[in-house]
């Protein structure tokens, strides 16, 4: 590559840069979507890492009764485990949480997710690096905003650093390839669901005992 042809690309790269935190800030400014009730169940969407590991911790607890692996956050209209990957698209690996808030409270499910990840680690979780495993929290209304905001303000001045974590408006959920769904639950021999998944849901089952469902 010539000195014109590499300057050129550097330029490219900066552009589509450029867009796309462009469309990233349109996107923050956006109204949320709320999803609404179906057969008493609500849904709630989270991005902390690989969703192997989100999901399985979710599934741990009482009244939620289905975690699906999916993508949220991008700035593109179609999304699959390849595109997200690039890190190019603005989608990060995001669970779908459907739960019984009668069992459990939009307000713990914020608890479950801070105590299950490093909650100062950026763009990632673990070994896992990019902006497709970066940390976020969907809210739905303003209640939701709200309450994100004033549990991430505590975490912030508990651990007197800066909560990784991004807030933005839910608009739309694309769920993931099958072979993703129940991961852990179906690949527990897997090399990376011994070494990072399960110790991942272990530590979180140690700090929340009393969130579990019962064996």
């Amino acid at each position: 590559m010539n000195i014109v042809m590499f300057a050129l690309s550097l330029f490219l790269l900066g552009c589509n840069q450029q867009v796309q935190a462009n469309k990233q800030t349109e996107l923050s400014s956006q109204p949320p979507v709320e999803v609404p009730m179906e057969n008493g169940l609500s849904k709630a969407y989270f991005a902390s890492g690989c969703f192997w590991c989100v999901e399985a911790v979710f599934e741990s607890v009482k009244g939620v009764t289905e975690v699906i692996n999916g993508y949220a956050g991008g700035t593109t209209p179609t999304i699959n485990y390849e595109m997200s990957n690039t890190g190019k698209t603005g989608h990060a690996e995001t669970v779908e949480v459907i739960y019984d808030p009668k069992i459990v409270k939009f307000s713990a499910l914020l608890d479950v997710y801070f105590g299950s990840q490093d909650p100062l680690q950026v763009n990632g979780q673990g070994p896992d690096h990019g902006s497709q495993y970066r940390s976020i929290i969907f809210y739905q209304n303003d209640q939701q905003k709200k309450l994100i905001l004033q549990k991430k303000e505590a975490l912030s001045k508990l651990l007197n650093a800066n909560i990784a974590a991004e807030v933005l408006p839910f608009q739309k959920f694309f769920k993931g390839e099958e072979y993703h769904q129940d991961y852990e639950k179906n690949h527990p021999n897997h090399p990376y669901i011994q070494k990072v998944s399960i110790p991942r849901l272990n530590r979180f089952k140690k700090k929340f005992p009393e969130l579990l469902k019962e064996d």
